[in-house]
């Protein structure tokens, strides 16, 4: 048996400790470990979560790797045409880490209804486009269907469709530009589907179609599209994976990563790791504090019980032992209390998305959160070696108290 953690076992459950000068104390030192660990896992949960819906965002309207002519002019608008003869799905499918390829056009184009007008930029995509990325944004109709003979649905933005008055059945007129002097090419099409993705840039410029309409337009020959969009396995290796996908096509093609296309965004959500850090580093110490005040309060108030063990025989290290069991309890209860309730919140948060948020600010309408086990287990194990570790130190008055003055103690 134990001897340590039996006395402490045997002091944790007496009436005299519940009862005792140091109870509010203790109780205080539990609820703050409670809020700390609330703060620390709701904090890495949203934090986390919200990273990766823009990435999901930004991935599910451009691909992880983007593929153009070297002489495109990186707009939103394709300038220069791909030969697939030259750079072909199959060859970029033989990198393994490559998960889908998908080509499109885009063009500037102008939307005229019978009171309204609106600038758009027309992506163009073939049967082959993954349209369940974009299918939890869909909030009315449905998504494109390209059949035989039937290539004119397209989806469109509720930004766009709510400026010109449209809504799901509508057709409307397009017209595209040509060179100078040259009149524009008029297209109808059908609206299937109404997105939102919050996204405004995405929001306010793109509705997406068939692609054929584009290689007419441009008098593209069919193996021939503006750019490539690349999905890859492990987002995290995005930068190492875009290097790799340049390294492999012909010289005369360019590659970007999202994160280089989209770089102010990224640069800002990296921003969300620093604060997560700073809160994780101040709850840390807030609870550690606590604990530390709970222990000494603790000490002081045994201090007759000290001498006696020592008396007894007990060596330093033994008695030390029995308080660090005892603040041990304390932290293991308010983590209890702590996770179950960050659990609960963030579990009702998915469910019912209670929390909401500015889309022009942060690019999504409510908090996301990612319930990541993994991540619990980590700041709770965290949280546990560094307040006892921080816990040695006051554990250190122990040494200092002679058994005679502490049996004299009153």
């Amino acid at each position: 048996m134990n001897l340590e953690y039996f006395i402490a076992k045997r002091l944790v459950a007496s009436k005299s400790y519940k009862s005792s000068v140091s109870s509010p104390i203790i109780k205080i030192a539990i609820l703050a470990i409670a809020l700390s660990i609330l703060m620390m896992v709701m904090s890495v949960a949203t934090g986390i979560g919200l990273q990766q819906k823009i990435r999901e965002k930004i991935s599910a309207f451009n691909g992880h790797v983007v593929i153009s002519n070297f002489d495109d002019n990186q707009s939103q608008i394709t300038s220069e045409p791909i030969d697939s003869r030259l750079l072909s799905i199959n060859q970029l499918k033989k990198n393994d880490f490559v998960t889908h390829v998908q080509p499109i056009i885009t063009k500037g184009a102008l939307i005229r209804t019978k009171s309204e007008f609106e600038g758009i930029v027309f992506k163009g995509v073939d049967k082959s486009y993954q349209w369940n990325n974009l299918a939890e944004f869909l909030v009315d109709g449905k998504l494109p269907v390209f059949k035989d003979g039937d290539i004119n649905q397209v989806l469109i933005s509720q930004f766009i469709a709510n400026r010109l008055h449209l809504k799901v059945g509508d057709t409307f007129n397009t017209f595209f530009m040509k060179d100078q002097g040259k009149m524009p090419s008029v297209r109808k099409f059908k609206i299937a589907g109404i997105y939102n993705s919050g996204f405004q840039e995405f929001d306010s410029s793109y509705i997406i179609g068939n692609i054929e309409h584009l290689q007419r337009i441009n008098k593209w020959q069919p193996n021939q599209v503006g750019a490539y969009e690349v999905f890859i396995d492990d987002f995290t290796l995005l930068d190492q994976r875009a290097d790799e996908i340049y390294k492999s096509i012909p010289p005369t093609f360019n590659s970007m990563a999202i994160s280089q296309k989209y770089f102010s965004v990224f640069e800002w959500i990296k921003l969300f790791d620093f604060n997560i850090l700073v809160i994780l580093i101040i709850m840390i110490g807030v609870a550690a504090i606590n604990m530390i005040v709970a222990l000494l309060v603790l000490i002081l108030e045994r201090t007759q019980l000290i001498g006696m063990l020592k008396a007894l025989g007990a060596n330093n290290w033994s008695v030390r032992k029995v308080f660090l069991y005892n603040a041990f309890h304390l932290i293991s209860r308010g983590l209890l209390w702590g996770n179950g309730i960050a659990l609960l919140l963030l579990f009702l948060q998915k469910q019912f998305e209670i929390v909401k948020l500015n889309p022009e600010s942060y690019y999504v309408s409510t908090a996301p959160v990612d319930i990541n086990l993994l991540h619990i287990l980590l700041l709770n194990v965290g949280t546990i070696l560094i307040c006892v570790i921080v816990l040695l130190v006051p554990s250190y008055l122990i040494t200092k108290i002679s058994p005679v003055k502490a049996l004299r103690f009153d």
